[in-house]
């Protein structure tokens, strides 16, 4: 119980970053002038293929990784085995495998952000991401941040612009990157859903202990790439990077 209630809904500690950009309007500012910087060289581009046979771009960003700038929609693991599909609540809450959702377990969602899957998929050995890609680790993202001015800007040059699908103002959004990072929101480790539209929240590859591992996420209200854990049982989106 104490342990529930220690990384239960860390979304509750997320919210908190929702707020923050009133406290650098100028660095906002400066980062909103920055719309007609020439976007990041790019080296590299081209499509990948899953399992399933969705189709996915790529772009080679400024790391000199080749990132995939769609979210995952992958229902299977790369030997063919499904990763199973979880709509009920209290299954999902009491998941110690692999198991991916929607956004409100509603398709239309999946068409835009792609699918949410806990950590336990992510971690599989049979792989999640197409043959000769990983999922992004923490050193990945943080390698991707760095390139692009560190974690208090490079949102901005990640989120995809405007508010198609984003919230309202989308702060400093300017994609200079090409990654278009969307808000896909998460699910909770209780089942709830929550914050799409609000946050991109992604999972690393990288493990924070035996119940959490690291994410990386985005706001509509600031410019910043937030570093966090939470409880492995959350759904959130997922990128990968070319091994």
């Amino acid at each position: 119980m104490h342990s529930s209630l220690r990384i239960s809904f860390c979304f509750g500690l997320l919210l908190l970053f929702l707020v923050s950009c009133k406290e650098n309007k100028k660095t906002t500012q400066n980062i909103q002038s920055s719309s007609q910087e020439v976007m990041t060289s790019i080296q590299k581009s081209g499509t990948i293929s899953d399992i399933d046979g969705n189709v996915y771009r790529y772009l080679e960003m400024c790391d000199g990784n080749e990132w995939m700038i769609e979210n995952l929609n992958v229902s299977k693991y790369r030997n063919g085995d499904d990763i199973p599909q979880v709509q009920d609540p209290e299954e999902w809450a009491n998941l110690t495998t692999g198991a991916w959702c929607y956004y409100l377990n509603d398709s239309s969602y999946g068409a835009v952000f792609g699918k949410l899957y806990n950590w336990y998929a992510v971690n599989d050995s049979r792989g999640i991401a197409p043959e000769g890609w990983l999922v992004a680790t923490k050193a990945d993202w943080k390698e991707l941040t760095d390139c692009l001015g560190g974690e208090n800007v490079a949102g901005g040059k990640l989120k995809e612009i405007g508010s198609s699908h984003w919230m309202t103002p989308n702060v400093g959004a300017v994609n200079t990157s090409g990654f278009s990072a969307l808000p896909g929101g998460g699910r909770s480790s209780k089942g709830d859903f929550t914050m799409v539209d609000n946050l991109g929240i992604f999972w690393t590859e990288t493990n924070y202990d035996e119940l959490q591992a690291w994410i990386r996420h985005l706001s509509y209200s600031n410019t910043y790439v937030v570093e966090f854990y939470n409880d492995n049982r959350n759904g959130f989106s997922v990128r990968v990077v070319r091994e």
